[in-house]
This record gives C-alpha cells, structure tokens and sequence, in this order.
C-alpha cells in the first residue's frame, strides 16, 4: 500500500539537478513511471511514451524513476533519456519513502506531496485508472496506456523493490 513521500526527501534527475520533492512538486504534480533496473524495463517506455505524450503538456510533470545510478538509467532509457525528465533513486529512498513494494509503478503525486494514485506492477486497466485520475486531477485527455491492437507487456506482478 503505497503512502505519502517524505516531502523533505531529495530526489535527483540523471543530469545531476537535486532539489525536494516539495520542490519538485511546487509548480506541478507528478506523474512518474518507475522502472526496475533491469534490462527488461525498456518493454515499458512505449507505455510512458503514450502517457507522457498526453499527459506532458498538462500542470503534471511527467517522468521516469530509476532505482539506480545515472548510468544505469542511460542503459535502459536510451535515448528516452534525452525526451523525458529522468530521476535517479540509487538508494531507492523514494521508492521506499512511497512505500512501493512491486516494480513497474505509475505514480501519481499532487503539489502537496500527497499521493494521488498508484498502480504497481503492470496490469492494464489498474495503470489505466490512475492515468485517468491524473487526467482528472488536470483536467486533462486520458492517455490510452494499452489501446486496443498495440502491443504491450504481458501483465506481470513486476519485481519485487
């Protein structure tokens, strides 16, 4: 059961930029895919490439979150890295902070550093869910995160964090 993020607790982007998560969320709410940090991870990038497409325009800042150092996240992302923000977690304090227990998550976290949803492994329709509280929260599109005759991951509990 996902909780609120220490709000005091710092989180760092790839490119080195470290600043709260009250900081990041004084402008905008969250809208972040955290991926394991492993290799397989990259089966998820089209699915936060429809969600960030919709989403990225909206008072949501979206991203993904690597449990692992910068290099790492390279390796996964690729050049996803150069088109989405990209947070590293290397001693998964946030991951832990949210109290995630299965990787991949879509997570949903509004300016007042209080979660607003969670999805965690991948399972469509739950993804789905919080792609359309997100959507709502903005007054925004809903992203279609699996539209029909796109193929996507097979559903899976995920990794365990």
């Amino acid at each position: 059961m996902a909780k609120n993020p220490d709000p005091t607790l710092e989180l760092s982007t790839a490119a080195g930029v470290t600043r709260t998560i009250d900081d990041w969320t004084t402008m905008f709410h969250l809208c972040l895919v955290v991926l394991p940090d492993r290799p397989e991870a990259a089966q998820w990038i089209p699915v936060a490439r429809r969600i960030f497409g919709v989403l990225g325009d909206s008072d949501a800042r979206t991203a993904y979150v690597i449990p692992s150092t910068p290099a790492i996240a390279h390796r996964i992302l690729e050049a996803e890295e150069g088109r989405a923000m990209v947070f590293v977690d290397p001693d998964r304090a946030f991951i832990k902070s949210l109290a995630l227990e299965h990787l991949p998550a879509l997570v949903h976290i509004r300016q007042d550093t209080s979660v607003g949803a969670v999805a965690e492994g991948w399972d469509p329709p739950a993804w789905q869910k919080v792609a359309r509280e997100i959507s709502s929260a903005m007054a925004w599109s809903v992203p279609d995160v699996a539209p029909p005759g796109v193929a996507v991951p097979a559903a899976t509990a995920g990794w365990a964090v």
